[in-house]
């Protein structure tokens, strides 16, 4: 069997989420193939070195570009993946919407969002435009469509024509070699050093679009604040919409709460540890999420965490956090107060064993078993 997992989607100058989560999967998978199993790596010359040292049985399909040149990527994936593909024996392809000439005798579909319906503000007119169609096209194709989540099965079920047959729920996972409790001093003093960071903080981790509701989570801060003066809010993202970003500092302002944000900005993955670990609480007051990674990243750092109670948000919470309102600044405001005081060591405790049930090894497994399927289906062999 030979499964082809499509990596152009990626912006080597912007990594993604898609981008973590495929790094982990496929590093957990490799070590699952049997003698007859390969995994080729559809990349541009550009991402390459970005999935490389995965060990033997992984090979590269090289495709001109990636998602720096999002509208030659998008053609490649339609005009050339149809002819290179059946060049390299491709028994299953894995992609996020198919081409229009099936590449492939398999086809495994991995929705992560639906935002072109839920959130289509977050996307430009012509991505939306792009994504409304080319979803349910790939939904009548793809022999199996691996989703994160009971809410995402809802929207796909809500927005598109689909085969409830077809859909394989896999969750996403936690790297717990990086995500772990750790001593909150110790980070603390790494951030007073490193960021100039001090004194008490709730934390906020996302990239800033409006759908994060970061906007709502400044209006609750400054509720929180009659309970809390001495506490900052940190937020910790880049600014993937330079216009909501403008508005949310205006608002600090209007709010009288400037002096008390710390705009971090965009930075690595793995350097959000010492945030985590640090802060009183965590809160992700999203309006819509199909799983809320950094829900888990912040529970397996023991950090209390406040997320909203819709979408996926509760899921993957798994009653291990305050939920609110995200439309409600004071229901916001007063899961803050109760996850940074009372409900604090009960969440520290609930928070690490929640997370430790996600594992990016169960979900590497899972998303094999599932390319195995569709080929078994297809009349290919084990």
């Amino acid at each position: 069997m030979r499964v082809a997992i499509n990596l152009l989607t990626d912006d080597p100058d912007k990594p993604s989420g898609a981008h973590w989560f495929w790094k982990q999967t496929i590093t957990e998978m490799v070590p699952l193939l049997s003698e007859h199993e390969e995994l080729h790596l559809v990349v541009s010359p550009r991402i390459r070195a970005e999935h490389s040292g995965y060990g033997p049985g992984v090979r590269y399909i090289t495709f001109p570009w990636s998602n720096e040149r999002r509208a030659l990527r998008t053609l490649s994936e339609h005009a050339y993946a149809p002819v290179r593909l059946p060049r390299s024996g491709i028994d299953v392809f894995n992609t996020l919407i198919a081409p229009m000439v099936k590449p492939a005798p398999g086809l495994v579909a991995h929705f992560k969002t639906l935002h072109a319906f839920t959130s289509p503000a977050a996307l430009n007119p012509l991505v939306r435009l792009y994504r409304r169609t080319g979803y349910p096209h790939t939904a009548k194709v793809a022999d199996a469509i691996v989703i994160n989540s009971e809410s995402l099965r809802q929207e796909v079920e809500t927005y598109l024509d689909v085969d409830p047959a077809k859909l394989r729920l896999i969750p996403e996972a936690v790297d717990h070699t990086v995500f772990r409790p750790g001593d909150p001093q110790e980070a603390a003093e790494r951030l007073r050093r490193e960021r100039g960071i001090e004194g008490p903080f709730v934390l906020f981790v996302s990239s800033l679009w409006a759908y994060k509701n970061c906007d709502g989570l400044l209006r609750a801060f400054a509720l929180a604040r009659r309970d809390l003066p001495d506490h900052r809010l940190v937020v910790v993202g880049s600014a993937a919409d330079a216009g909501y970003a403008a508005e949310l500092h205006a608002l600090a302002t209007a709010l009288g709460i400037e002096d008390h944000v710390v705009w971090v900005g965009g930075i690595p993955h793995h350097e959000t540890l010492p945030f985590y670990r640090a802060a009183d609480a965590f809160v992700y007051p999203s309006h819509n999420e199909t799983f809320g990674l950094p829900i888990l990243e912040a529970m397996a750092c023991g950090c209390p965490v406040v997320t909203s109670d819709r979408s996926a948000m509760p899921e993957t919470a798994g009653g291990a956090a305050v939920l609110a309102d995200p439309e409600d600044p004071a229901s916001v405001a007063a899961a803050i107060v109760s996850a940074t005081g009372e409900a604090g060591p009960r969440l520290r405790e609930l928070g690490p064993a929640r997370a430790a049930q996600f594992t990016w090894a169960a979900t590497a497994k899972a998303t094999l078993e599932v390319y195995r399927e569709v080929h078994a289906a297809r009349g290919g062999g084990r």
